[in-house]
């Protein structure tokens, strides 16, 4: 049996540390303006400074994370203007995303969304922030892979994961008690190949909370 060469231990230790924090940033588990140590890294994930080093410089360069002129790394707390500005791209991508997908949206697409939504809402009504942003990017992740454009997918994930720490402090200010009603409007588009209001519902589903939040 071949032994692995170091490069592909550390080549797997980066991989791995950058997909979990990756997930966790996305998914709203770190607040906004949140620091992180690269000491602190490696003692979590149990890996030396190189793979904490390369996941945090990826992380960066995705605009997950921000890096000071200090050198202190920390989750980005972005100004209204870039909360505008990262709305205004949902709404581009994500709106296309969905009008892609409506020709190819089936009934099992549709219970698999109805079946997300059970969960989105239970997560509303124990008021899990991060189990609420979890399962809501899963139900537009989900309708979004039937479009089949994988570079616009890529893009809406990039916005999404600048935006995690940003939707774990709105989701705080909203205390939201009731499952997002576009999300039943979206469906209703669905069913029924309506895209000019599947493209509404999903405008109004990705922007207004944030527009709330940069007003």
């Amino acid at each position: 049996m071949v032994s692995p060469r170091p490069s592909d231990v550390s080549t797997s230790a980066h991989e791995r540390v950058y997909r979990a924090l990756r997930t966790r940033i996305m998914h709203g588990e770190i607040g906004p303006g949140q620091a992180l140590t690269l000491r602190g890294i490696g003692r979590e994930f149990d890996v030396s400074m190189t793979p904490a080093r390369e996941s945090v410089r990826r992380l960066v360069a995705e605009g997950a994370l921000f890096l000071s002129s200090s050198g202190r790394v920390s989750t980005p707390e972005p100004s209204n203007e870039r909360i505008e500005e990262l709305a205004a791209l949902r709404a581009l991508l994500e709106v296309e995303l969905a009008s892609r997908a409506l020709p190819r949206a089936h009934m099992a697409l549709i219970d698999r969304l109805q079946s997300i939504n059970m969960t989105v809402a239970e997560a509303v009504s124990k008021r899990d922030a991060v189990g609420y942003i979890r399962s809501n990017l899963e139900f537009h992740r989900t309708l979004y892979l039937r479009a089949q454009a994988p570079a616009m997918l890529a893009m809406a994930e990039t916005v999404w994961l600048q935006l995690g720490p940003t939707m774990r402090a709105l989701y705080g200010r909203l205390r939201r008690t009731d499952p997002p009603r576009n999300h039943k409007l979206i469906i209703a588009a669905l069913k029924a190949g309506d895209e000019p209001g599947l493209r509404l519902a999903v405008r109004s589903d990705v922007t207004h909370g944030l527009r709330m939040l940069a007003g």
